[in-house]
């Protein structure tokens, strides 16, 4: 059964998530600043939309994929947002990563307007999404959660319910603490292999089954060899996803030093000019090829 799904922010993620609808069957009306990322969904069926309002319009669901929950939090309810166009009981759900507390925040105005909030980030990305095995972190009301799966089933394998509101964004939190402090570990563990003169090339495929095996040790490791930086991310999101874990570890307490560390070195790579990179870049700190790091 197709559905009609509003999608707002068509960038490398949102396009992905955007070409999937549209491949699955779905009608898909989508808005963007940017007209030539609507361009590209238009030329594979979709709608174009003149603002947040008009892509809510008409339709039973409405994603979002945005980069900052002050973004976030205008497209939904800012001057011709998703709020004065969509009607009562339209379900929005954000895939975007921001602050737990931001979206608790959101979901009660969403509900004050009678539009009912699921908070779904994800981790996967791009790659993933284009083929429908996206992994799916849900935060809301398990009524919402269930019925926001009728439009996520189509992106995503691997869908859990993980509390109330923000408890999905929680949840993408301590992922982007393992993938951070996973691609800088693999990482250094390349830049060893190549000094030291192992054929790097050949770990993935030695390690494999084994205990340090992972999907970021089979799919970085060789991107790294091989300085393929083609964007899948950016470093500059994971500056402010691992910004937003140390927020909420001052809140709970927590002592998280090998994060914090993880931090600062992308900061320093942000610093370094590679804040737009795909995250592979990481090799670059660990490689010397930039003059700030050889320094």
């Amino acid at each position: 059964m197709s559905e009609r799904i509003g999608l707002i922010g068509a960038g490398a993620m949102g396009g992905a998530i955007g070409t999937r609808l549209l491949e699955t069957g779905n009608m898909l009306k989508v808005f963007d600043l940017d007209p030539d990322k609507v361009a590209e969904l238009v030329a594979k069926g979709a709608v174009a939309a003149t603002t947040a309002a008009d892509a809510a319009d008409g339709s039973h669901y409405v994603i979002t994929s945005l980069n900052a929950s002050r973004i976030v939090g205008l497209a939904a309810f800012g001057k011709d947002g998703i709020a004065d166009g969509a009607a009562k009981g339209t379900l929005i759900i954000d895939m975007s990563s921001i602050e737990p507390d931001a979206t608790r925040k959101f979901a009660k105005m969403a509900e004050e307007r009678g539009l009912a909030w699921v908070d779904s980030p994800l981790s996967g990305g791009a790659p993933k999404a284009l083929v429908g095995e996206l992994t799916l972190m849900a935060g809301g009301k398990a009524a919402d959660v269930e019925r926001a799966h009728n439009a996520l089933r189509h992106v995503a394998s691997n869908y859990t319910h993980m509390g109330p509101s923000g408890a999905g964004q929680t949840t993408k939190l301590i992922n982007q603490v393992l993938c951070g402090l996973g691609f800088l570990a693999v990482a250094e563990a390349t830049q060893l292999a190549l000094d030291a003169g192992v054929d790097a090339e050949k770990i993935p495929r030695a390690l494999k089954g084994g205990r340090a095996d992972s999907s970021l040790l089979q799919e970085y490791l060789p991107r790294f060899v091989t300085k393929d930086y083609r964007r899948t991310g950016r470093i500059d999101n994971m500056v402010k996803d691992l910004n937003a874990v140390n927020d909420l570890a001052r809140q709970t307490g927590t002592s998280m030093p090998m994060t914090a560390l993880c931090a600062e070195i992308h900061r320093m790579l942000t610093a370094a000019g590679l804040g737009g990179e795909d995250q592979a870049a990481v090799m670059e700190f660990f490689n010397g090829a930039k003059q700030e790091f050889a320094q």
